[in-house]
């Protein structure tokens, strides 16, 4: 018998006791990247610093290409239109930080086995595009309508389906102002890099990344729940492979420490020296504003509350926070904790679910501070 795509695409699966980074891990990891936290210090992350995570391979647009997007399904009449109609039309630009997921993945024990996430699948910036719900509205959904679906042009095979990459938002979320989703063609200022998209792609302010659809070529409104596969099989939480789980959708509240001093090469150990060091970093939540953030040094439980800068106006962006700290002599774990005013936090124990998704367990950085008058 002739080989199936079941036989080159394998099932999810968690890693063994004891297995390490397999050679399908690092693939993933050397083809996707995330930010480098000290790249924080930017309000807006630079489009190649931005954390980037693509399923399948990034489709080829050349800049000449007839780009067409389409809006049909349940719509009083359907729509086709082109990048030039899209940008004339009334444009808006949000500050939206977006995160993965999977961030922090690879930390979990049991490993899921996929794309091996740190704690740097993130980035923050300004995206420019057309509200969606003034397409929908033009359109005009019928009054059955209930899931909007987003089709890229991204196409591939995952866990033995061939698919093009889809996802869908209830009518509500879809037609909504708060937060507003746009149908974006550009990325802080210019146009949308190729890894992010280009020429158009959805922004779904709050949501975790995998609402984001790139290359973005359809909109269809559906009666019905849509449970294509990257709704109703991928990123779903669950603990056992026969639960239907839930869907992943906001983003939980994270803070991440900037790592203060400077790195070992290999252990990424930070180094400091005695004395004040200030520490900073960024938070951020989709489910509320973040109210508090904590700061741990000692690596136990004590925390003192961290400085928030002003609120600037932008509530789906991160936020910096500061706290300062006298660095004594000796190893020191510092840690870092986020609150939002609708009572989320992060936990100190990490919930555990088969595929690594919306863990947002405190982030902790090991600082060794060298004894001025030791010896080498």
């Amino acid at each position: 018998m002739g080989r199936r795509l079941t036989d080159v695409s394998a099932p999810a699966r968690l890693a063994a006791p004891g297995e390490g980074l397999g050679q399908d891990e690092l693939a993933l990891a050397a083809r996707n990247h995330g930010l480098p936290l000290e790249a924080m210090r930017h309000d807006l992350t630079p489009p190649g610093l931005h954390y980037v995570l693509t399923h399948y391979d990034i489709p080829h647009v050349p800049d000449d290409t007839a780009w067409r997007l389409t809006l049909g399904g349940r719509v009083r009449h359907a729509l086709t239109l082109s990048v030039a109609e899209l940008r004339a039309l009334p444009a808006l630009t949000t500050r939206v930080t977006m995160e993965c997921a999977g961030n922090g993945r690879a930390l979990l024990s049991p490993r899921p086995v996929s794309q091996p996430w740190l704690l740097e699948a993130v980035g923050t910036a300004e995206w420019t595009g057309v509200p969606l719900r003034l397409l929908l509205a033009d359109a005009g959904a019928a009054p059955d309508a209930v899931d909007v679906v987003f089709t890229g042009a991204d196409h591939g095979v995952e866990r033995g389906v061939e698919q093009d990459y889809e996802r869908a938002l209830p009518l509500d979320v879809a037609t909504g102002e708060e937060p507003e989703v746009l149908v974006a063609y550009a990325m802080n200022g210019a146009p949308l890099p190729p890894q992010h998209g280009w020429p158009l792609r959805l922004v779904v302010p709050g949501w975790y990344g995998m609402a984001q659809v790139k290359w973005l070529r359809a909109i269809t409104v559906v009666d019905r729940p849509f449970t294509g596969f990257q709704q109703s099989v991928a990123y779903r939480i669950r603990q056992g492979t026969e639960e239907a789980g839930r869907p992943v959708t906001r983003i939980a509240p994270r803070a991440l420490l900037i790592p203060p001093g400077f790195p070992d090469f290999m252990s990424r150990t930070r180094v400091v020296a005695p004395g004040p060091v200030r520490l900073e970093g960024r938070a951020w939540s989709g489910r509320a504003p973040v109210t508090e953030v904590e700061v741990g040094t000692d690596g136990g439980p004590s925390r003192r509350p961290a400085v928030l800068a002003p609120d600037d106006g932008h509530r789906w962006a991160w936020r910096r926070w500061t706290c300062e700290w006298s660095a004594e002599p000796g190893d020191h774990v510092l840690s870092v904790r986020a609150h939002d005013a609708a009572g989320n936090t992060q936990p100190l124990e990490q919930p555990w679910n088969r595929g690594g998704f919306a863990n947002n367990l405190v982030q902790r950085v090991p600082v060794f501070c060298p004894d001025p008058g030791g010896t080498a």
